[in-house]
């Protein structure tokens, strides 16, 4: 039961987080995509960028700092690897992006979250 509250949770932040990128601009190309290798929460894109987006709420905005680390990224970039070719036809930038959602506080869009060494 707790598992489903989660899920369900989640897919309101993601539905939060289409609307907030869409007032900003950007169209939303995908959803929920599976890969072989993790799944990427949105996919989207605003002139000639593609942004693999994570999405991630918590109860408390104080949470957020914890929500996302370097390994959740780098499942997220190995996802977005697999199937960049499908959503970067005509030479696109491509990068990750996060969304960070908690009731009461703004939505936090951390730009390029993903910076391999």
């Amino acid at each position: 039961m707790k598992r489903q509250l989660a899920e369900q949770r989640g897919r309101k932040a993601e539905d939060e987080a289409a609307r907030w990128l869409e007032g900003q601009g950007w169209g939303i190309v995908a959803r929920r995509r599976k890969t072989r290798v993790g799944e990427i929460d949105l996919i989207a894109k605003r002139e000639r960028l593609i942004a693999f987006v994570e999405v991630k709420w918590r109860q408390r905005a104080a949470d957020l700092d914890l929500a996302i680390d370097e390994h959740r990224l780098s499942r997220v970039a190995a996802a977005a690897e697999s199937v960049a070719h499908e959503y970067a036809t005509d030479g696109e930038d491509m990068r990750i992006d996060v969304i960070l959602l908690a009731p009461g506080a703004p939505p936090r869009h951390i730009e390029n979250a993903w910076m391999p060494y």
